[in-house]
């Protein structure tokens, strides 16, 4: 019995796939790797078209940001904030390289905080800084949340238990010492105008183991105090060891003392 099989001519798509297949070095390199990135779920593996690498061969897998020149990538990475470029940074050596750059990290610092000095150099790098810097931020609100909720145990353990620390409220009075400093937080939280403040104008510098931080705290926008806040690092923690509060003349000359 002769069996007769019909041969199909492929259509010009087929011709196509087939000449690339035959073609490689035509379009780059190519291995399979999960998902088709047009198609949606092509298969167990998707085609990944490799960049020529030059003298040194193609690179696998080699996304966009590592193909731009470094200037750009600089560029690039400075649009980014904080946890983005740590993250990125533990995608491979080279992006480590390039989210660890002192340029990056200055110009991270100067568009998130300010900088009073133009030639300030950080004794451990611009990346220390403006993480040392988040950190101050952050406990210094920690602050004014402790004052919002008048809680007296927050404010004790947010204080250095040492006998120099001073607190200097609006009110004119001043405390010197652990002991007295706490309590004057509680006589201050019994009072009925404590309240919530919007805090404008931060201005913080940080060295080693000190931090400062000047801003201006808005009750209801209403009342302003001029405030400094002093912090020390004792055992890897940031302690309050300086509070100064001064009220601010508005509306002609009235004012209002709190903080």
């Amino acid at each position: 019995m002769l069996l007769i099989h019909r041969i199909r001519k492929p259509n010009s798509e087929e011709k196509e796939r087939l000449r690339r297949q035959r073609s490689p070095s035509e379009f780059g390199d190519s291995r399979t790797s999960g998902v088709d990135g047009q198609n949606g779920v092509h298969s167990k593996e998707r085609t990944t078209l490799l960049v020529d690498g030059g003298e040194n061969g193609a690179q696998a897998g080699i996304s966009l940001m590592e193909q731009l020149v470094p200037d750009l990538r600089l560029h690039a990475l400075s649009f980014l904030d904080y946890p983005s470029v740590c993250h990125l940074s533990m995608t491979n050596s080279l992006l480590y390289r390039a989210a660890n750059d002192e340029i990056l990290w200055k110009t991270l610092y100067l568009k998130d905080f300010s900088l009073d000095q133009g030639d300030v150099k950080p004794a451990n790098g611009w990346k220390a800084c403006y993480a040392a810097t988040l950190a101050i931020v952050n406990i210094n609100a920690d602050f004014f949340r402790i004052v919002k909720e008048r809680s007296h145990t927050a404010m004790s353990q947010f204080w250095l238990n040492a006998g120099y620390v001073k607190c200097f409220l609006a009110t004119g009075e001043s405390f010197t010492g652990y002991v007295f400093t706490i309590k004057s937080w509680r006589a201050t939280f019994s009072w009925e105008n404590a309240n919530n403040f919007q805090i404008r104008d931060v201005r913080t510098h940080v060295l080693t183991d000190m931090a400062w931080v000047t801003m201006k705290a808005y009750s209801n926008m209403e009342r302003a105090y001029n405030v400094t806040n002093i912090y020390e690092l004792c055992n890897g923690r940031w302690y309050m060891v300086h509070h100064h509060s001064l009220a601010a003349l508005i509306h002609g000359g009235a004012h209002q003392h709190f903080v």
